[in-house]
């Protein structure tokens, strides 16, 4: 069961505030029709002072004039201040306080000011006048100088507000900038990965064509090439389109998809060479290798070769020259696992290169294309870690391939 917490469009809270301040008021102007001056007529413009403070949130300016010409019929009609007139320093409040401008409040004050002589001028007393306005206005001044401390508070944390707000809508207009230029990415280099498969079946295709009568074992041989090309190849095809699902149109025309002449597929036997760059740049790598390294598809390789690559760039600007990494590739028998640790004890860069930000992003996008996890933190000890655990894919069965 929910339980409203509006009504009439404004907070439950406030409308029952208002209905209570106003309520007040009435009860004053009630309960003194008798004794006061004016009898009954004056009471009257009391309730209508208590009822036009219903309304000082959405309309607070129109509650300030109203308010205003029954205080000024009452001073016409010589009868004094009486308790009922907190209204009007409750309506001065209001206006000041949520009005749209300040100058609507400033107008108000000086209104009051008059109405502060006038008042004084009227109170029966054994003082001089001038005294009891000075009072008045020293209570006037210190409700409207106090409605402008919480006007002033108010305003600020709503900006305070949508400031955060307009900060998480540009966040996350970043992070969806990052993610689909990591998908253009994984699309040129997987457009790579599949079009090497296409030219190598049409290559063995042609071959076992020329070769079916002259030798028939070697066709047969180059066809299962083509066979078992042409299944990585749609499984490499499959994974594309499951990245580029979400990126609508242009996620799918030949402005993603096209082929960079100057773009080369890396693979694992790469590796070697980018830690050694790395150390050239001041790491201290120590990597390590365990289990029987398998026949990876090429995108997956290319995921490994990437995951290192930035879990290194990152330890190199966050931990510096000079840190210690320990790289370490453990192949299982279902999964290849990645892991990266820095002791994070390095010498800062003299001029780290700019950082988007998007680093983890672009890994965790990378590594689910298949299937995989990535966990990433601070070590309890000091430094960073990263660790990616890749499935390797299954073999497809009879039924599949038949399909």
């Amino acid at each position: 069961m929910t339980v409203r917490r509006t009504l009439f469009g404004r907070a439950l809270r406030g409308v029952a505030f208002d209905v209570a301040v106003s309520a007040v008021v009435a009860f004053v102007g009630l309960a003194s029709a008798v004794a006061q001056p004016g009898g009954w007529a004056a009471t009257g413009v009391g309730v209508g002072m208590a009822v036009a403070l219903l309304f000082r949130r959405t309309h607070p300016g129109a509650v300030t004039v109203v308010v205003a010409a029954l205080a000024l019929v009452q001073v016409i009609a010589q009868w004094g201040p009486l308790a009922f007139d907190v209204a009007v320093l409750i309506a001065l409040y209001s206006v000041v306080k949520y009005g749209e401008r300040l100058r609507d409040g400033v107008l108000a004050g000086a209104v009051a000011a008059v109405g502060v002589l006038l008042a004084a001028a009227q109170t029966p007393g054994v003082i001089d006048w001038w005294v009891t306005a000075l009072w008045y206005a020293l209570v006037t001044g210190a409700v409207w100088l106090v409605a402008l401390n919480v006007r002033t508070r108010r305003l600020y944390v709503l900006s305070l507000e949508e400031r955060a707000a307009t900060l998480e809508r540009e966040r996350e207009a970043e992070s969806r900038v990052a993610v689909a230029e990591e998908r253009t990415r994984i699309a040129r280099e997987l457009h790579d990965v599949v079009a090497h498969s296409m030219a190598v079946m049409i290559v063995q295709a042609d071959g076992a064509r020329f070769m079916l009568d002259r030798d028939p074992e070697q066709a047969r041989t180059a066809v299962k090439v083509v066979a078992d090309t042409g299944r990585s190849a749609l499984e490499e095809m499959r994974r594309l389109v499951g990245v580029l699902r979400d990126a609508g149109p242009s996620g799918v025309g030949g402005s993603v998809v096209a082929a960079d002449p100057e773009h080369r597929r890396l693979a694992l036997a790469e590796l070697p060479d980018l830690l050694a760059r790395f150390r050239d740049a001041g790491l201290r790598i120590h990597d390590t290798a365990s289990g029987q390294p398998p026949a990876l598809p090429p995108g997956l390789e290319l995921t490994v070769y990437r995951v290192v690559q930035e879990a290194l760039t990152n330890a190199l600007k966050h931990a510096g020259v000079g840190a210690a990494v320990d790289v370490t590739l453990a192949y299982t028998a279902d999964a290849v696992v990645v892991r990266v640790v820095d002791d994070g004890r390095g010498r800062p860069v003299v001029s780290p290169a700019p950082s988007g930000g998007h680093g983890l992003l672009g890994m965790r996008e990378r590594v689910a294309v298949y299937d995989g996890s990535l966990t990433a933190g601070a070590q309890p000890t000091g430094g960073w870690q990263v660790q990616v655990r890749l499935p390797l894919p299954s073999e497809p069965s009879a039924e599949v391939i038949a399909a």
